[in-house]
Parts: structure tokens; sequence; C-alpha cells
């Protein structure tokens, strides 16, 4: 058993600051009694204790005390992914079978059709209905499940228990420190892990989190340049656009700034040189939904000298490559730890996430003689653009549901911007406009996940199982 999060923080200290948010500040304490209110006014309108119910809203205060106020209750909070299109929301709704979606207002839009939903407001104006709020929690007990596209199409629902997320926290506090006065920008996305797993580190740590509604590069460089935060999560677009800020106002990093988190894929040498001009540390680290974040970092000390590593697993985790015999054999990267998802909702409930207590990632990469990991292709087909992850066959899902498309391929080309951007090519069946086919991905995908090209061909390539060679298709560029 473990205690209550929230409560335990607020025991331990009151009167520490621990959200700040569009000039509003709460301590420790005012968390605790606005998120025990809402779980009181959740309970009111029939949310009952240990449910599943889904969260869709964006980066601000309302979002993080309704979240609280289903811990409380101990519910499962299917965590909604605001970029997404309806029909991407609506499978994930369905296949997680939640008895509600808790909006926030400025999301209403966004709810399919036939959902059961309460708005923010009106559990917020909600009676209270008296409960008793559990002290203790299981390590096994779900917390949050956030859904990751799977290499046939279809979204998985990855279950991220107690455990999971307190032994990330733990493991990444033993790498990184900790200090009373630590304040962590929160810019990136509550629904993914990265922003989620925030909330959990200030909760666990004592330390404040600095809320941004979305990201702006001129604001957070000033908070960066004037001491006003310590620590900031992003991945390298986002540095890019900090470094083009500061250089552009000839602006250091506070000597009070630690370190720069930075995830989604690996950030250029460029950049990392760019921001050690700029008194920035990077940590580049590797990691994903199942692992409730992190797996391995690397230390800023080695971001030059192991240019390109995702570094070394963290404490408890250990990570091997699959028919690895030594240091730089390429193979599947596997994790093992108490930071692995113990498995899936849904139409992959049945499915292990483990292998003899391993995660086979579907990464290929290999390990150095120091035992530094080095990442050489996400999940073979994987896109990452500005962080996101786009799995090319949820696309040709989706462009071989238009009438005109007989056959569809998917991969990613280098964007400036970007990382990596999402390329079409499509057989026809009849004749279509590629406008016509980008309008209705648009429909049916979240914008990030568009092609930014789609383009006419005769064939895709395939090899003698008939299987399309995605790795082939950009010989077919213009």
């Amino acid at each position: 058993m473990y205690p209550n999060w929230i409560l335990q923080r607020a025991n331990l200290t009151p009167n520490r600051i621990g959200l700040t948010f569009e000039g509003k500040r709460w301590t420790f304490e005012e968390i605790k009694e606005i998120s025990f209110e809402r779980a009181k006014q959740l309970a009111a309108l029939g949310i009952e204790k240990g449910s599943r119910v889904a969260i869709l809203g964006e980066n601000d205060s309302n979002t993080i005390f309704v979240m609280y106020g289903c811990m409380h209750l101990q519910c499962e909070m299917v965590i909604l992914n605001r970029k997404l299109s309806q029909s991407e929301l609506a499978y994930q709704i369905d296949d997680a079978q939640v008895t509600n979606v808790l909006v926030n207002d400025n999301d209403l839009a966004l709810i399919p059709e036939n959902v059961n939903f309460l708005l923010f407001s009106e559990i917020e104006n909600s009676g209270c209905e008296p409960i008793e709020i559990s002290k203790e929690w299981t390590v096994d007990q779900t917390v949050s499940i956030m859904y990751t596209s799977g290499t046939t199409g279809f979204p998985k629902g990855v279950r991220q228990t107690v455990e999971n997320h307190q032994s990330n926290a733990l493991a990444s506090v033993l790498n990184i420190g900790l200090s009373e006065k630590d304040v962590w920008l929160c810019a990136v996305p509550l629904f993914h892990i990265s922003g989620f797993s925030i909330l959990v580190r200030s909760l666990l740590y004592g330390n404040e989190v600095k809320l941004y509604r979305k990201f702006d590069s001129e604001s957070i460089a000033k908070d960066i340049a004037y001491g006003r935060i310590t620590h900031i999560s992003l991945v390298a677009v986002m540095l890019e656009r900090i470094l083009h800020v500061l250089e552009q106002h000839e602006m250091k990093a506070s000597p009070s700034f630690k370190l720069i988190l930075a995830g989604g894929g690996p950030v250029p040498i460029d950049y990392l040189r760019r921001a050690e001009e700029r008194g920035m540390k990077v940590l580049q680290t590797y990691g994903m939904t199942e692992t409730s974040s992190q797996t391995a970092t690397l230390p800023a000390e080695d971001a030059l000298r192991k240019i390109g590593s995702a570094g070394k697993p963290l404490f408890f985790n250990q990570i091997k490559i699959l028919g690895a015999e030594g240091p730089y054999q390429e193979g599947e990267i596997c994790i093992r730890g108490p930071h692995v998802t113990p498995g899936y909702v849904g139409r992959f409930e049945n499915k292990p996430s483990t292998e003899d207590g391993w995660l086979h990632t579907g990464d290929i990469g290999y390990l150095d003689e120091e035992g530094y990991l080095y990442v050489v292709d996400r999940r073979s087909d994987l896109i990452i653009s500005g962080g996101e992850n786009i799995y090319p066959a949820e696309v040709e899902n989706v462009l071989m549901g238009h009438p005109a498309v007989k056959e569809a391929g998917v991969c990613g080309v280098e964007d400036a911007t970007w990382g990596q951007v999402p390329v079409a090519f499509v057989v026809l069946k009849q004749a279509v406009s590629t406008d016509e086919i980008i309008d209705y991905c648009h429909v049916h995908l979240a914008k990030y996940k568009v092609p930014k090209q789609v383009h006419i061909v005769d064939s895709l390539p395939r090899n003698a199982s008939n299987k399309l060679m995605r790795r082939k298709l950009k010989e077919l560029l213009p």
C-alpha cells in the first residue's frame, strides 16, 4: 500500500506552493481542499468510486483539479488527446467503455455524438455528496489510461498504475536531484505522459508546477533567463524556438535554472551546442507511454561526448538488446522494470504487455561498450513529428476508407520545423484530387497526422509476400 499522494503531500508541506497558472497560486493544502470538493461533487453527479471515466481538457487548473478529484475517487482516468478528431476520440471512448466523459467547457465542440458527458462547469457548480477518501492506494491500482497508436493501426489503451508512476518519478529524482525550491514548467500537454508525469512528480517531490495553457517561446525564454523556473520538459522543436528567442535577445539561462528534459526523439547536435552557449543543460530521454515516461536519460555532461545517445537506464530500470551478444550489435530494445505497464484495456485487454517480464518496444537500437543506449529506428516505421507519434498504418487505414483510394502507403520525410512530417502515396480506383483526399483526412485524423503531401502513383513497393515496403516509398518522390 502507498499513501494517497494528494493527502500525503498536503500533510507534509501544506503551505508550499504546488501550482501556478496565469497569475494564480495554490498551496498543496489548497490543492487538497479543492480536489476533495471536486471528488464530492463528482460523487453527487453519479461518478462512482473505482469507475472508469474519460477526461478531455486543455492545460488549465480546472483540468488538474478534476483529475485530482478523480484520483481521490480512485477512478481509472482515460486521459484523452484533445488534438484528435471526433472519430478518433469516439473509438477510444467506446474501446475503454467509460461511464462518462468529463469535459472542459472550452472543449465541448470536440466531443463525439451520443456520448455521456459532464462539463467542468456542471461539476464545479454541483452540490456535494459526503464520501470517504481512501488514505492509501494499492500498488496495482490503475491511475491513468493513455492511448498510443499501434502498428496494427488500432490505438491501444495503456494502463499506468500507482507503482508505474511512482517508480518512474523516484528513478527520475535519483538521477536529477531535488530541491524544495524547484519549479517545473509544464507547457507540454497534460494528456501526454510527459505532461501528466510532471503532476505526479510534483505530488511526490513537493515541487511547484508552473502550468502554461500552451507553448509560448517568448514567455518561457524569459522564465528561464529571469530565474522563475528550474526545470522544463519539451521536445526538440520547442527547444529550438526557445533558443531562437534567447539568442535574439542575447539572454542566457539564470544560474538557478537546472535542466531541460528532452523527449520525443533525438535532439540535433546544433541545438545541444546552442543550448550550452545559453547556459542550459539538456538531458535527452528515451521512454514511451508503456513506461510512464522515462526509461533512459542521458546526463547533461555526456550530451556532446555521447551525441545521439538516449543515455543509460534509470535506477530501477533495465534495458537489453534482443539477440545482441556484444556492444554495437543492433536489435529490438527490450525494457524491464516496475515502471512498465501491466497491460492494456479494450480490444487489447488480453494482449500481454511483456514476454518473460520484458516489454518488447519494437524499437531498434544498440548499446555501446559503456552501456549507453542508441535508438536506431523508432518502432520501424514510426514518424515523430514535433514530439507526436504517428503510425503510418493508422493514417493508411483512414486513406483507404476514401471511396476513390485502392491502396495507400505513408512514410515520414524530414522537415526543418517538425523533424518529420507524414507523406502519403495512393493508388486510385477512380479519379479524385489530392486536395479532396487531404480534406477527407482532416475529418478523420488529428491535424498533425494529416499527410502534408499526397502523391498519386501507379503501384506501391511490395516484397515477395506482398507486404508494403514503407522504407522504399521515398524513392517514389518526384
